[in-house]
């Protein structure tokens, strides 16, 4: 833990804390009023453990708050700022937005999308997978968004769930100078799929694309609709979004946010934790397949009428200086990015960031995973000049919106290089011991929330009792977040990692069980077990060890395959840095596979009680297994 910095913004708003801290329920009903309501709710919260409603039977619309509001009292206010690798620009206002939305909203309603359907996006970083969402929207369709760079596998396993009437994608995207053949992937991933009705086609790349019956233009159905929809008075608790995120069961999760709740946390939370102001050029990196996306790209800025910059493609090419020719270009104001990038950004040295101006810059951010304090000096020192304050959010894909940070829009306090401060206003989280109590300051517990909040998860789609099971199981009365913490003596919270087994891989969160699942499923392998060790870029790397059936024998050629394998069936990010192939996996007498252990051995660490153990020898086998393969040069496998 490290010095504090007190660097700030000019608010001190103690009482917005004294107000939450007596009453949440009340603190939560005063800041809904910030939002548009179509009709007023007759009840703050209806909470049933573990469901929470939010404003019961308030009427609002996620599209009109972004749009609408804004567009009425400054259309001409630019909202995105869009670049292309290749160093296209487009800009669009708040009512061009607008405008477009409706335009998408009304092709939607005319090939059959009603409200509660859902429509499976998959887009590239460019302002036609915003304007999809917030189309959505506003007729009441659920939209699930996809990270582009997803297999069709694992889009085939989400649509499926989700029985997605419609798929929203392009022709290609631009990554590192390459195209990403994305109808292509969705061709194969939708093959077959009766329900899916319509695949609507956007030309992006200008490639050629395949033409099936379903398919169907964008700019043939989009250029001649109507610039008029009325938006849909929906019920608060009405779903906005499914958003599928790894868990420790193969099958990824459908996380289910609703409308009302969630609208009021995210307006709220971006306000005090960007300090948000008209004059503002924001700029967060985030990809809006994941919730960082949706809640601080999408729904966030767009209610606070805020011009953002939008960007796609890698922020290291074609130069590694591209971020910073952003942030001089664009004269942004707010950088929100991920302590994995900063790492990277750090490899290339300070000169690089010294070269250009970055003066305009005057608060930045950090999420998706806990930083160091190396990497956050460096970012305070040589990005922020040591005049920008740094919120370091902590928050989940289930949260909805942050729940823990620093809130330079409504006080100054310390900053600790490493924590991610405090909880916010109208949120009550803590670290417990095994059995749910409060540990004492600098003790290593479980992060839990005490209280439901506005922007929680509504359940999981389809599946209530796992919802229940994954965050209410273990702690009865609380939500389990998962997360191992220590809360030092001045509430500050400081992130350990997962409890579980979960994978942060750049920021990107895989359950080992769908990487094993991935490797387990080519046709030489019987078993497979993985698990994270510390990346100095990326956080985590993935480690595989993999037994392979009976007559197949290992050779340089079979583990180029499977990693090719595994990049096809979840995704170049499940790609191992290390892959050792074993005779057997150390297993627990009931059959699990003891995880920790190919931590310790992969990590060079000490192993610790191994009593439980089916076969001691599994562990030789595997440690021998590694240390054979670092004493031979080999190729290396770093996606």
């Amino acid at each position: 833990m490290d010095t504090a910095y007190t660097i700030g913004l000019g608010n001190n708003d103690t009482l917005t804390r004294k107000r939450a801290s007596q009453d949440y329920i009340k603190f939560w009903d005063e800041e809904a009023n910030n939002l548009h309501w179509f009709e007023r709710w007759n009840k703050t919260l209806e909470w049933n453990q573990p469901f929470a409603r939010w404003f019961v039977n308030g009427k609002t619309n996620a599209s009109y708050n972004a749009l609408d509001v804004v567009s009425q009292k400054n259309g001409k206010k630019t909202a995105i700022l869009w670049e292309g690798e290749d160093g296209k620009t487009r800009s669009l206002t708040y009512q061009e937005l607008l405008d477009y939305v409706c335009r998408v909203a009304n092709v939607f309603k005319s090939i059959g999308v009603e409200k509660g359907d859902r429509v499976t996006i998959y887009l590239p970083m460019i302002p036609e997978l915003v304007i999809s969402m917030l189309a959505c929207a506003r007729i009441g369709a659920i939209h699930t968004v996809i990270f582009s760079g997803f297999s069709s596998q694992s889009i085939r396993d989400r649509v499926i769930d989700s029985r997605s009437k419609v798929i929203v994608t392009a022709d290609g995207g631009f990554r590192r100078g390459e195209i990403v053949k994305l109808k292509q992937v969705i061709d194969e991933a939708v093959s077959g799929l009766d329900f899916v009705e319509h695949v609507l086609v956007y030309e992006h790349a200008k490639i050629p694309v395949s033409k099936g019956e379903k398919d169907k233009r964008w700019a043939d159905l989009v250029n001649g609709a109507p610039e008029h929809c009325e938006p849909e008075k929906l019920d608060s608790a009405h779903p906005l979004y499914i958003l599928y995120t790894s868990g420790t069961t193969g099958k990824p999760k459908g996380v289910l946010h609703g409308t009302g709740g969630y609208l009021v946390h995210i307006r709220s939370t971006f306000k005090w934790i960007f300090d948000i102001k008209e004059s503002d050029i924001y700029f967060c990196t985030a990809d809006i397949g994941w919730v960082t996306g949706h809640s601080y790209v999408v729904y966030g800025p767009l209610m606070h009428g805020a011009t953002q910059v939008m960007y796609e493609g890698t922020l290291v090419f074609p130069t590694p200086a591209r971020i910073w020719d952003l942030v001089e270009r664009y004269k942004i104001t707010i950088l929100y990015t991920t302590p994995t990038a900063l790492r990277m950004f750090m490899k290339y040295g300070d000169l690089l960031p010294n070269s250009k101006d970055l003066s305009s810059l005057r608060l930045l951010g950090t999420v998706g995973e806990p930083i160091n304090p190396e990497v956050w000096r460096w970012y305070f020192r040589v990005i922020g000049k040591e005049k920008c304050p740094i919120v370091d959010t902590w928050w989940q894909t289930e949260t909805g919106g942050t729940m823990i940070s620093s809130i330079p829009g409504l006080e100054t306090v310390p900053l600790k290089p490493g924590s991610a401060t405090r909880q916010l206003p109208g949120i009550s989280m803590t670290v417990v011991d095994e059995d749910g109590n409060d540990l004492p300051p600098e003790k290593k517990g479980y992060l839990v929330a005490k209280a439901p909040w506005p922007g929680m998860l509504l359940s999981l789609w389809g599946d209530d009792e796992k919802y229940k099971t994954v965050y209410w199981s273990k702690y009865k009365t609380m939500y389990y977040s998962g997360d191992y913490a220590i809360m030092d003596k001045d509430g500050y919270f400081w992130m350990l990692g997962r409890a579980d087994d979960v994978l942060k891989i750049a920021g990107h969160r895989l359950g080992t069980a769908e990487i094993e699942s991935g490797f387990v499923s080519h046709k030489s392998v019987a078993e497979a077990a993985v698990c994270g060790i510390p990346h100095e870029v990326k956080g985590e790397s993935i480690v595989a060890f993999l037994v392979l059936k009976e007559g197949i024998v290992s050779s340089e050629q079979l583990e180029d395959e499977l990693v090719q394998h595994i990049r096809k069936v979840v995704g170049p990010i499940a790609t191992p840095d290390q892959l050792y192939i074993v005779s057997k996996l150390p297993k627990t007498r009931s059959g699990k596979i003891m995880r920790r252990l190919l931590k310790s051995v992969a990590s060079n660490e000490k192993i610790g009680d191994v009593s439980t153990l089916e076969d001691g020898e599994a562990v030789d086998e595997v440690r021998n297994a590694f240390n054979e393969l670092h004493r031979v040069i080999r190729k290396n496998k770093i996606r």
